[in-house]
């Protein structure tokens, strides 16, 4: 498994980037990562962001 920011703000970045770089969806990346994607969401979801497939990104 491995670590990411546990911060909302640096976590944002750092899956966005990982999804522009290297992977086609946030399916893809958990994945690969072996992270649990309801983690990433949540986390991302109590600051604010939500998960655009169409984009590929967290907005």
């Amino acid at each position: 498994m491995t670590e990411y920011p546990k911060d909302p703000m640096m976590l944002m970045s750092w899956v966005n980037m990982k999804l522009r770089d290297f992977y086609p969806s946030l399916e893809a990346l958990c994945e690969d990562l072996e992270i649990d994607r309801k983690d990433i969401e949540d986390s991302l979801n109590s600051a604010g962001f939500e998960y655009n497939s169409e984009l590929n990104k967290f907005w």
